[in-house]
């Protein structure tokens, strides 16, 4: 499958980073534009060009495959290349803020490039509210598709909309059947969404996620 190839192909564990196209355009007569004057790795000429490292873990989570959608979230967060003197010494730059690519060719594989990047910042923050602790707006309603570690028990969070703060409870179990209910204030709700309403009050959200152990292919699992 196509994610399979991403996998094998563009993520380098190695430098921690994910690669948006390899090999590089460099001695090829293939003119794909304006990326060809990039130095090769650098950017989109074969760098990590992090708008695209950030979706390839959103498609991995939208698979379902959390583990491999946490993974590579810990690995391109800037916090991760920063654990280290020798990962500091490779990178380079700030690692509090995220940066809009990573060099991918040797000598300088894994250091960083133009930081402050507000882009990939903003496709960083809905990877981890959206896509990995499942949380969506749409049209006044918050919708919930969580992609939680297997070993997580849950988390909680305060949400408010506008005056009024909703205390959200997610609690994820094991169970024969995959499964997820939703709650407002004890009251079941028909699907995993729930209405917002501006009422100035504090409300109790209740969704309980009950996971199937599903095996993922060898080629996916890697």
């Amino acid at each position: 499958m196509a994610m399979a190839a991403v996998d094998r192909r563009l993520v380098r564990r190695e430098h921690a980073l994910i690669q948006l196209l390899d090999p590089p355009f460099d001695s090829s007569e293939l003119n794909p534009g304006y990326i060809k004057g990039y130095v090769p790795g650098v950017r989109e000429n074969g760098g990590q060009y992090t708008h695209a490292a950030i979706w390839t873990a959103m498609a991995f989570a939208a698979l379902g495959d959390s583990r491999r959608a946490w993974e590579l979230t810990a690995m391109i967060n800037p916090v991760s290349h920063a654990l280290t003197p020798a990962g500091v010494a490779t990178y380079k730059v700030e690692p509090y803020v995220v940066a809009a690519d990573v060099y991918a060719a040797a000598p300088h594989s894994g250091r960083g490039g133009w930081t402050w990047y507000t882009g990939s910042a903003g496709w960083m923050y809905r990877l981890i509210v959206e896509s990995l602790l499942g949380l969506r707006l749409t049209a006044g309603r918050l919708h919930f598709e969580p992609c939680l570690p297997a070993d997580w028990q849950g988390f909680q969070l305060r949400y408010r909309y506008r005056e009024t703060t909703y205390h959200i409870s997610v609690r994820q179990t094991s169970g024969a059947r995959a499964g997820m209910t939703v709650s407002v204030d004890g009251v079941m709700q028909s699907d995993p969404t729930i209405v917002l309403v501006d009422d100035r009050r504090e409300h109790q959200v209740e969704v309980n996620l009950r996971k199937q152990t599903v095996a993922i292919p060898e080629e996916v699992a890697g």
